[in-house]
């Protein structure tokens, strides 16, 4: 058995993921799921996402869309009440220095910092947002993680980053030296939330029951620390229908 909820899990917010799934688990068993006593963070988001012991997970837009569609039960998404988007989904805030001058169509020849080729919200909302305004991003610089991006802004390493709406509260509020560096220059438009997921197989309405129930018995303190509103049924047509970030080949120049 494996459970992970890894991709707002940053270790300022270890304790509270902690508490939410020791909530959930207690659900998924009373419906007769058996679940690990803890979260894993050792393994590989791939491994986690793939593997045919997955109880619950958490994965990327981007990821569900390319290669685990068909390949895992999709549950649904999260709400965490980020403005300008319907329950359940998110954006991303495109970030520059905060003395940093223009608008967006001045930063499309600069360097984008990336977490990952694979990431929604990082790189596909980033290269939709400049697709937008006629081209994509060109020089990119990679990163491996949003927190990293913001700190390569923030550091003069490269000129913009795309973050997960969410993961930039994370900023604000545990990394206010990097978040003070930085403005926000606009918002991309919003996508489905970071899906949650099971192995085929899994009983899905037993654990959104789990999932639901334990939204009503979070303690508030870790609830407000997770900013998770509500749980969402988001179908894949949803996902499917986000457009590609466009190939490798029309954005190979590297910083």
């Amino acid at each position: 058995m494996i459970a992970s909820l890894a991709m707002y899990d940053w270790p300022e917010q270890s304790g509270h993921w902690d508490a939410l799934w020791q909530v959930l688990r207690e659900g998924l068993s009373t419906r007769g799921i058996a679940a690990p006593d803890r979260l894993t963070r050792d393994t590989g988001l791939w491994d986690v996402w793939q593997s045919p012991d997955l109880v619950l997970g958490q994965t990327c837009g981007l990821p569900y869309r390319t290669r685990l569609h068909g390949n895992v039960t999709l549950l649904g998404a999260f709400d965490h009440g980020l403005p300008g988007c319907l329950p359940g989904y998110y954006n991303s805030v495109l970030v520059v220095r905060r003395d940093a001058t223009g608008d967006l169509a001045d930063f499309l020849d600069r360097t984008l910092a990336y977490n990952g080729l694979d990431s929604e919200s990082g790189w596909a909302a980033a290269q939709a947002a400049a697709l937008g305004l006629g081209r994509p991003f060109r020089r990119k610089v990679y990163s491996g993680a949003h927190r990293a991006s913001a700190r390569m802004v923030a550091a003069g390493e490269a000129d913009i980053a795309a973050i997960d709406a969410e993961t930039w509260r994370l900023v604000e509020r545990h990394l206010p030296e990097t978040a003070g560096a930085l403005r926000v220059l606009a918002r991309t438009e919003p996508t489905p939330g970071l899906p949650l997921i099971a192995a085929p197989g899994q009983d899905a309405a037993a654990i959104v029951g789990a999932i639901r129930a334990a939204l009503v018995r979070l303690p508030e303190d870790t609830r407000a620390a997770l900013h998770i509103e509500d749980f969402v049924k988001i179908p894949a047509t949803a996902y499917l229908a986000v457009p590609p970030p466009p190939s490798l080949s029309q954005t190979m120049e590297h910083a």
